[in-house]
């Protein structure tokens, strides 16, 4: 599978983008409320940057499939 195809699909782990940005959300209120240790800290983030591209592959697939489908639509009408 491509790149393409997986984001097409629904990228990383099995999520969704609703999953993924619920859990990002999460992950930012953990890290803006202090409280963790260093490495706990880091993990979050690591954690966050994941959960972003995640994010980012839906979104990215998303526009993809509106492009395919509006070119598509214009060339037919041509």
């Amino acid at each position: 599978m491509t790149d393409t195809e997986e984001r097409a699909s629904g990228p990383g782990e099995g999520l969704s983008y609703e999953q993924a940005r619920a859990e990002l959300a999460t992950v930012v209120e953990r890290l803006e409320a202090g409280g963790t240790s260093l490495e706990e800290s880091l993990a979050l983030w690591e954690r966050g940057e994941r959960l972003a591209e995640i994010c980012q592959g839906w979104l990215d697939g998303a526009r993809q499939r509106i492009d395919t489908v509006r070119q598509a639509r214009e060339t037919s009408q041509s």
